[in-house]
């Protein structure tokens, strides 16, 4: 299951809140729903298509013009269409046929001024889209459904058709409600809700029937109209957005992943680390989105047990983008930063820019003593990084300095028998042989 392919798929929304027929009353929430809808299948994250392929239809009052732009819209449509229609339902004729109001319709003779569902139900089935799903948000939208069932339920009689779903606000003699105070129609507003903010303890990824099951959940729970629906085929298992509340319980858990493939660089096997952190990272990018920390501090863990494992020419490859993203998403002091320019001095150390790492380390050093403290362990460790890629540069004098001073820091805070006194003690005899020898 994944995202319908958004420069394959379009939507359109029509939505009609302002008429001229004083025996139908405006509805200004429509314009709010059709605009914030609009906006969430577009936002550039979840996108499910891009503003080009969401056609608006919002108190068009032509009915020529909104064919004319409904039928282009779905004949460009290959994987998924999506219509939506939010404001007025009319009923009329022998047949008591369903009609969608536009601003110029009429209370009493819908036929000749209002889109006839059967139009719009047409123009969809001539789409060449893989998925098609109508929304219906208006009074007596359940006819479209066909007529009841036993038990309360619904069956589509005019889009029974592979492929096809048809989700309602309302029963078949059912009006659809605006609630005083709220922003969008009773149902498209917790529809707006679901996409907006997520479905707690649902899929990482909402179809047509989650939201169904939710809505029909929810609307029931405030005693307001249920909604029906009839899906064709594979039709009702269409994505139409991303779970924005997954990540709330996604996240802890790829936290706990990402720290058990830490533990295991930690313990020696660089490799098997590198691939899983490779994992960790693309889930994260997925669920919480590339800009999050913890995908960010994956980043930086996957880049330096790649560096661990042998390859520290890649490592700094992945760290350099990874800083820049850091540096402004994060700032130049964040711990993390700090963190991942350490990482890239040490790797472009080992991969052979002795002279750039030295380069990175001195300005670290002013910049972790500035911000944590001549004693802090961070800063220390940079200061011993600084010696040793001193000495591997051939500047052992002045590696034999900072190795000193790190020495008895490490002595006066950490004591002698610490293992990280020991190692900077082992470094500075083996620079000390390694001058006199010379």
């Amino acid at each position: 299951m994944s995202l319908p392919d958004p420069h394959r798929s379009r939507v359109v929304l029509i939505g009609a809140s302002r008429y001229s027929d004083p025996a139908l009353p405006d509805l200004p929430v429509v314009a709010r729903t059709v605009t914030d809808l609009a906006a969430l299948f577009t936002e550039p994250r979840y996108r499910l298509v891009p503003e080009s392929h969401c056609t608006v239809l919002l108190d068009d009052g032509d009915l020529r013009t909104v064919g004319d732009r409904l039928r282009a819209a779905v004949a460009g449509a290959e994987d998924l269409l999506l219509v939506h229609y939010a404001g007025h339902g009319l009923v009329a004729g022998r047949r008591h046929t369903l009609y969608l109001a536009l601003p110029d319709s009429r209370w009493e003779a819908p036929e000749f001024n209002s889109l006839e569902y059967d139009k719009l139900r047409d123009a969809v089935l001539d789409s060449p889209a893989r998925t098609k799903v109508v929304v219906l948000d208006c009074c007596f939208s359940g006819r479209a459904v066909g007529d009841p069932l036993s038990g309360g339920g619904g069956r589509i009689d005019r889009l029974e058709v592979a492929g096809t779903y048809v989700l309602t606000s309302a029963q078949r003699d059912q009006v659809a409600l605006v609630l005083p105070g709220e922003e969008h129609t009773a149902f498209s507003g917790r529809l707006i809700r679901m996409l907006r903010e997520g479905v707690a303890g649902g899929p990482e990824l909402l179809t047509v029937d989650d939201l169904f099951r939710r809505l029909s959940a929810v609307m029931a729970a405030e005693g307001l109209p249920t909604p029906l629906n009839r899906g064709a085929g594979t039709a009702g298992s269409a994505v139409l957005g991303v779970n924005r509340a997954f990540g709330a319980t996604a996240g802890p858990a790829l936290r706990s992943r990402h720290a058990a493939a830490v533990e295991r660089g930690r313990a020696g096997d660089w490799t098997g680390a590198a691939a899983l952190l490779r994992d960790v990272v693309e889930e994260q990018t997925r669920i919480l989105g590339a800009e999050h920390e913890d995908t960010l501090r994956g980043r930086q863990s996957h880049a330096h047990s790649i560096g661990g494992a042998g390859s520290p020419a890649e490592a700094a490859g992945l760290l350099r983008p990874l800083l820049a993203d850091q540096l402004r998403l994060l700032g130049p002091d964040h711990p993390d930063t700090l963190r991942t320019r350490q990482f890239l001095a040490v790797n472009l150390g080992e991969a052979g820019h002795r002279e750039e790492a030295v380069g990175l380390l001195r300005v670290l050093l002013a910049d972790r003593g500035r911000v944590l403290g001549t004693d802090h362990p961070h800063t220390l460790r940079t200061l011993h990084l600084l010696a040793r890629n001193l000495a591997f540069a051939g500047e052992r004098a002045q590696s034999l300095v900072l190795l000193r001073e790190v020495v008895t820091a490490r002595e006066r805070l950490l004591g002698p028998d610490h293992p990280h006194t020991l190692r900077a003690a082992a470094d500075l005899t083996e620079v000390s042989r390694v001058r006199e020898v010379q």
